[in-house]
């Protein structure tokens, strides 16, 4: 049997002899089917099609595929207190990419802050050693790949370390999820904001959407909620979903001080 995966949104499939009929991730409101129709890959496939692109960010190990596949998110490598943190999980999986993080200290968990970046995590899980993965409980249905290392989390807050805590932003998905990195990667701390937060193409700021490819915006009340979840919470830097959307805070306030102008936009745009 072949744990399929599909060609829009990259989520992988418990196995089965055949693709299955539909993707449950695609049909969904917020996400689409291909215009092409249902496509489904495998690992193998894109294995041969693809590499997994490994740079530098702001003193990170950032990872994602190339050429570009499904949503084109990248993951992080975090050097933590709370261990060797690996934040999204791509849907390629190359034997190279697991050399080179083992090669650096190997990960102790994989972290994954919404439905639409599950990709490969059972695979990507297996090939590390069967290290845990983590999800928050409030979107454990649309795990598309049941995996005996796959643990949930509820609530809106859950400490790893003295250093890193995960918080449920909401919104996008009920489970959606940010990491806040206190004394990481650089002086003044980060916040990795998945989909929950979009860090906009100016780099200035960011935005609040149900739908990113269906532009259908977020409820007020979905947002302020996540102002309120997010406002204990100090940070320099800001890194968004894929390569370049970063808030790399040099300025005044830095990024905490980007979103924050950024809540107040978007409220006053949507009740205006």
């Amino acid at each position: 049997m072949t744990p399929y995966l599909c060609m829009t949104c990259g989520t992988q499939y418990a196995p089965s002899d055949v693709p299955p009929a539909r993707c449950a991730v695609c049909e969904d409101d917020r996400q689409y089917v291909g215009w092409d129709g249902q496509r489904w890959t495998t690992l193998d496939a894109l294995a041969r099609e693809h590499e997994i692109r490994i740079e530098e960010v702001a003193g990170l190990v950032a990872l994602g595929a190339s050429p570009a596949f499904g949503i084109d998110h990248r993951s992080f490598l975090l050097p933590t207190d709370a261990g060797n943190l690996l934040w999204e999980s791509q849907s390629v999986l190359t034997d190279d990419a697991v050399a080179q993080l083992r090669s650096l200290g190997g990960v102790d968990r994989i972290l994954v802050s919404h439905p639409h970046f599950h990709g490969a995590m059972a695979a990507w899980s297996d090939a590390l050693g069967g290290v845990p993965i983590l999800v928050h409980e409030a979107d454990r249905a649309w795990v598309q790949h049941p995996h005996p290392a796959l643990e949930t989390w509820s609530g809106d807050v859950l400490r790893l370390s003295d250093d890193v805590t995960l918080v449920r932003a909401g919104g996008h998905f009920p489970g959606s999820t940010v990491l806040h990195w206190a004394r990481g990667p650089r002086e003044g701390g980060a916040l990795f904001s998945g989909d929950a937060l979009q860090v906009s193409n100016d780099r200035r700021g960011v935005s609040f959407m149900y739908s990113y490819p269906n532009l259908v915006p977020m409820r007020t009340s979905d947002v302020v909620a996540m102002r309120d979840r997010l406002d204990p919470y100090t940070y320099r830097d800001v890194f968004g979903y894929t390569w370049g959307r970063d808030i790399l805070g040099d300025a005044p306030g830095g990024g905490r001080a980007a979103v924050d102008r950024s809540f107040t936009r978007y409220l006053a745009a949507v009740r205006g």
